[in-house]
């Protein structure tokens, strides 16, 4: 964006799109289902894991490297705290079979294609 332009708007049924592809992206593990959420250059940092990957192919290597965290099934469920222009505030609830539950606060930037710029996550085991 350059200066002086107005952020995009992202819509509700965009960030619901998304965030259903996010699930299904955990869910199949597929680099194209990863791919498809973020820009080239998107960043993805997590807390408190020391989480800074930086371009999609950082993003799609570090979330294949989690693929176990998946074993033995898990479950999320999210709603949209607020939106506004290009971000979403998202809370979340995954509850992982091996590895507990956990908490989370995702603040996501979209592009104007509805495409994650910045992913932030407060992770918090419950």
């Amino acid at each position: 964006m350059r200066h002086g332009e107005a952020a995009p708007m992202v819509t509700e049924q965009q960030v619901r799109d998304w965030v259903g592809g996010y699930v299904r992206a955990w869910t199949t593990n597929s680099k194209k289902d990863i791919a498809a959420l973020f820009t080239p250059r998107a960043e993805y940092h997590e807390w408190p894991y020391e989480t800074a990957w930086v371009g999609r192919e950082a993003i799609i290597d570090g979330w294949l490297d989690r693929a176990p965290w998946q074993e033995g099934g898990w479950e999320f469920e999210w709603s949209l705290l607020t939106l506004n222009a290009d971000t979403a505030a998202i809370e979340g609830l995954g509850r992982y079979k091996d590895l507990g539950t956990f908490a989370n606060l995702w603040t996501v930037t979209f592009d104007q294609k509805a495409r994650c710029t910045m992913f932030r996550m407060w992770n918090n085991q419950v």
